[in-house]
C-alpha cells in the first residue's frame, strides 16, 4: 500500500481527533504496542484543541493516508533558534509495528527542516514508557538529562523525559 503525506487542514480535525483518541486511550489503543490506555483515562484531546493545533502558525500537523483513509499523524512545532518539537505521533493501532511510525518520524523531521529551518528535534515521553523511550533511542534520539513535570495533575508522580537529535 502506498502511504501519502500532507499537512492537515481545518476540515481534518474530526478525523484527526478520532485517530488520536483511538491510538492513545481506551480499548482500541490496547490493540497497538504503544498507548496510554493503562496510564491515563479520559480524552487525550478535544476537537477544539485539535482545530487550534491545525490552525497554529508555529505548527505543522502531518497526516499519513492510505487509500484515502487517515492512518497516522505527527506534529512539528517551531520552538525557534533551530529547535523543533515533535509531538502527538500516532499510528492507527491496527497498523502499529509495521514501519509507519518510523516513516512519520522521518517525514516530520524533513518537514521541520524545510518549514522552520530546524537543525534539532526534541520530544518528550512519560518516564514509565521505557519501551517507547527505547524506540526513539533506536531512531537516534538521546536523553538530554532533562526531566519536565507531567502536564496534568496526577496522584502518580509521572515525569517527562526529554529526548533530542540533530536533524539537519
Amino acid at each position: 500500500m502506498t502511504t501519502t503525506y500532507r499537512i492537515a487542514q481545518g476540515t481534518d480535525a474530526p478525523a484527526l481527533r478520532a485517530l488520536i483518541e483511538s491510538g492513545y486511550r481506551g480499548d482500541s489503543a490496547r490493540q497497538g504496542w504503544t498507548n496510554e490506555a493503562d496510564l491515563l483515562s479520559g480524552d487525550r484531546t478535544s476537537l477544539a484543541e485539535v482545530a487550534a493545533m491545525i490552525a497554529a502558525p508555529e505548527k505543522r500537523v502531518l497526516l499519513a493516508e492510505r487509500d484515502g483513509a487517515l492512518v497516522g499523524t505527527v506534529t512539528a512545532t517551531d520552538l525557534g533558534q533551530g529547535l523543533a518539537y515533535m509531538g502527538l505521533l500516532c499510528v492507527s493501532p491496527a497498523l502499529q509495528a509495521g514501519g509507519l511510525g518510523r516513516a512519520l518520524v522521518g517525514e516530520v523531521e524533513a518537514l521541520a527542516v524545510r518549514a522552520f529551518g530546524a537543525v534539532r528535534m526534541e520530544l518528550i515521553v512519560v518516564d514509565v514508557r521505557a519501551e517507547l523511550i527505547a524506540w526513539y533511542e533506536r531512531r537516534g534520539y538521546a536523553r538530554t538529562g532533562e526531566l519536565r513535570p507531567f502536564p496534568l495533575p496526577m496522584d502518580v508522580p509521572y515525569q517527562m523525559v526529554v529526548l533530542e537529535r540533530a536533524i539537519s
